[in-house]
């Protein structure tokens, strides 16, 4: 015999019923039973109805009508119209009983539980005797039998206690003597000894078709839903997610108790003692494997094999002095839970006895606080105890397995993927068994939470990086091109997938939970809302991602300010905008420790060199332990270029100008001719190398006029070099003269810096530097006469992007 159950979503409407019907037509078992909830929505609808009559708002009625139209139009889809009189009679009879029964409530302004379980039965009761007569009339040899002559519980409305032995007696008095191949049954519903209508609480149609299988020792109980199995964690919440085709009862159990809705424990329990085994199904895709649950097994002996979480979940702590040392604390404490009808989901108890600390549902708190303050009213009145102390707005998140106690660590692996992703951990519970590993966390948090774990433990080492990418001209545009181009590299050789979640320019900003497409992205930034860089922060923070990495491809001064907030945030920060790593170096210095305090990487390779590992290898030697003695530099890709082209026969208007129309300068051409762009470098580098330095203390030998120097618009500048032009012909002939070349050098020594121009002769490491190249030379103990030497292009949109590239990786490798 088989036990098929189809839940709510199943039997919706006509369309899914027929594909109920085909399922069952193909079941190859000798016996069914098909057991099967109310159609859906019709549950909810039944209990607000009646909560409007007891209230005695008319309205119920209007809930009853819709009720009423549901049922009939499911009859005239589903039955030929020949065979439609007899079933509507009955439908309408038993809606009848049912407008009386809503029509009492109403005149007596009550609801008491044994009418709401009278009242909720008839989703079931009516959905089922359709569902019979459908298959029936459609050639299948079915009959319907009401679960409550089957099954027979006390007189607990709501939640009723199944009194086992009599149940299983009346299964099999019944299906001993059954005729048809397939009998429908109501789910949910049940009967007391006196013959009133009961249910059996949450998940109760599981239960009936459990309570079934297990009084008939079925060769296995089939629960059809809308998902294909038991998956490794909520794929609403986590896209990753997997089925997991074979489980054993244990796991089931614990992934059920903690939020694997398509389950709910106690329909485990009937044939875990049989040995039944269990298959979540798909309705809506038959042809899926499904989960196959059954006894001892766990696929290949595996350790994690889901992680589940509970929302809705408040902290509940008793603590004092008063407790440490005094027997029957914690019975009093669970005891007045247990008499209010709290359920406690989760406990933990420090060593010393002096606080005990349960998780139960949000909407029991008020309650219970009243109800543990009114029981320990004299040991708080004597300051032994403290009142009872809540959070609220937390959830459970758990990883389980049965053999997770066989293997070492990964308490410390799960604790350690939420604390680099900024999951506070509130409260810590494990049993004894090590099936369970269970983690209170703020309830905002549970998305991220999940889907760290769920990429720690199952998805093959893939690390999936959410960035949000503020400025796209030049080199953010470059950069987006990049990962469009490497996407599938990344995921394929170094195991990372990349996501940019949002982009801003000057003007508009856009963002994409799912990943903005990379193909036509302007597109969709052009369409995005008004940019706002506080609004920018408040998105990145509300979707809260694991893995987040803020990139600032912008020159603003006012962006870098807002790096504390993402840094204090766990979202890493990547930028090539000097700004904040040249600023006071108080911030300079507070930057670099909220980056370790919240283990959120901060990254600016692109600050000196561009693309080029400059500051990557100056923090290896100082990792190593070598010290920097003497730094000289050529940082300026752009006065490289100028100076590199610059001659007799060209002015040096034209050249800057072609720097700046090449992408070579900064937008403001000033902060690189000024030398305010290279001491930036140097300043950078200098601190690095692990000195105290402020840009003031930089000595610059400007070479630009005053003139120059003052304006405030570019059209100024460029104007300003025109009618300086002598004074440029004049430095590249006193170079020239002495056969040597103008180059703006950085210079950092003893504590202290300098930049200038400098005419270097023939034979110097700085003479045949090339185009925009940059050259830097590091002096430490370990080379004191040959200097560790990095030359390459140092400007360019192309470099400096592919130098943002190289540190997303380094965060992905992180």
């Amino acid at each position: 015999m088989k036990v098929l159950k189809f839940g709510g979503t199943s039997v919706a409407n006509p369309e899914n019923i027929n594909r109920v019907k085909a399922i069952v037509q193909n079941s190859n078992a000798k016996k069914v039973a098909v057991v099967v909830s109310a159609f859906g929505g019709i549950t909810d609808l039944l209990l607000n109805t009646s909560h409007l009559a007891s209230n005695q708002d008319l309205s119920y009625k209007k809930g009853l009508k819709e009720i009423e139209d549901k049922h009939i139009e499911a009859i005239r889809e589903l039955i030929p119209v020949q065979a439609q009189s007899t079933i509507l009679s009955k439908v309408k009879s038993d809606l009848n009983v049912l407008e009386t029964l809503l029509e009492g409530s109403f005149l007596i302004g009550e609801l008491t539980p044994k009418l709401s379980d009278k009242i909720v039965s008839y989703g079931e009761l009516l959905s089922s005797f359709i569902i019979s007569e459908f298959f029936k009339t459609d050639g299948l040899d079915a009959e319907f039998k009401d679960s409550r002559q089957l099954i027979t519980t006390d007189e607990k409305y709501g939640n009723a206690n199944v009194n086992v032995e009599k149940t299983y007696s009346n299964c099999n008095t019944y299906f001993e003597k059954a005729k048809h191949r397939i009998t429908v049954l109501p789910g949910f519903v049940a009967s007391s000894s006196s013959g009133n209508s009961t249910t059996l609480g949450r998940g109760g149609s599981d239960y009936t078709a459990a309570i079934i299988a297990a009084a008939q020792e079925a060769d296995i109980l089939e629960i059809w839903t809308d998902v294909s199995g038991m998956f490794t964690a909520n794929p609403k919440l986590v896209k990753q997610a997997k089925c997991v085709s074979n489980i054993s009862y244990e796991e089931a159990m614990e992934l059920s108790h903690f939020g694997a809705k398509v389950l709910y424990p106690p329909t485990i329990q009937p044939v875990l003692s049989k040995e039944i085994p269990i298959v979540i199904k798909n309705t809506f895709k038959p042809e899926d494997e499904g989960t196959y649950i059954a006894k001892n097994n766990n696929g290949n002996g595996k350790t994690v094999r889901g992680i589940s979480h509970v929302g809705n979940i408040s902290l509940l702590s008793l603590e004092g002095p008063g407790m440490i040392g005094v027997p029957g604390i914690s019975k009093r404490f669970f005891e007045t839970l247990s008499l209010e009808n709290i359920s406690v989901v989760l406990i933990t108890q420090a060593s010393s006895e002096h606080s005990i600390c349960v998780g139960i549902s949000d909407e029991d708190v008020e309650k219970a606080i009243e109800a543990v303050n009114t029981a320990f009213d004299y040991e708080i009145a004597s300051t032994k105890i403290k009142p009872v102390l809540v959070e609220k707005d937390l959830a459970i998140v758990a990883l389980v397995g049965d053999n997770m106690k066989s293997h070492q660590g990964l308490s410390g692996k799960m604790f350690s993927t939420l604390g680099k992703n900024n999951v506070n951990i509130r409260a810590i519970a494990q049993g004894a068994s090590e099936r369970n590993i269970s983690a209170v966390i703020t309830k905002t948090d549970v998305k991220k939470a999940l889907n760290s774990l769920h990429e720690e433990f199952f998805e093959e080492n893939i690390k999936q990086l959410n960035l949000f990418v503020m400025g796209v001209g030049n080199v953010g545009s470059k950069f987006l091109n990049q990962i469009k181009q490497q996407k599938k590299y990344l995921k394929e050789e170094l195991k990372l997938n990349v996501r940019v979640i949002g982009i801003s320019n000057s003007r508009t900003m856009t963002f994409d939970e799912d990943g903005i497409s990379l193909k036509d992205w302007e597109t969709t930034l052009a369409n995005g809302q008004k940019a706002d860089k506080e609004a920018f922060f408040k998105t990145v923070k509300t979707l809260n991602y694991r893995n987040s990495v803020f990139v600032d491809n912008t020159a603003s001064g006012q962006v870098s300010e807002s790096y504390p907030d993402y840094l204090k945030n766990s979202i890493s920060v990547v930028t090539c905008n000097k700004i904040a790593c040249s600023s006071d170096y108080d911030y300079y210095r507070k930057l670099k420790q909220l980056a370790k305090q919240y283990n959120s990487p901060f990254l600016f390779e692109t600050n000196v060199g561009a693309g080029l590992p400059i500051i990557d290898t100056l923090k290896h030697l100082i990792a190593s332990g070598d010290k920097v003695k003497k730094i000289q530099a050529v940082l300026s890709g752009s006065l490289n270029f100028v100076f590199n082209n610059f001659n007799d026969s060209v002015t040096f208007h034209d050249i800057v100008k072609q720097a700046q129309e090449e992408g070579y300068t900064e937008p403001d051409p000033t902060i690189d001719l000024s030398g305010i762009d290279v001491m930036r470098k140097i300043l950078i580098l200098a601190r690095e190398s692990g000195n105290q330095l402020d840009i003031e203390q930089i000595e610059n030998d400007a070479f630009l006029p005053k003139e120059s120097l003052e304006t405030n618009s570019n059209e100024a500048f460029f104007e300003s070099l025109k009618k300086n032009e002598v004074t440029f012909q004049k430095l590249f002939k006193e170079a020239k003269d002495v056969d040597s070349k103008l180059k703006y050098v950085a210079q950092f020594e003893n504590g202290k810096a300098k930049v200038g121009l400098q005419r270097i002769p023939k034979g110097h490491d700085f003479y045949n530097l090339e185009g925009s190249d940059n050259i830097v030379l590091f002096y430490t103990e370990r080379y004191p006469n040959q200097p560790l030497i990095i030359k390459g292009a140092g400007a360019g949109a192309e470099v400096t992007a592919s130098g943002i590239f190289a540190d997303i990786i380094r965060i992905g490798n992180f």
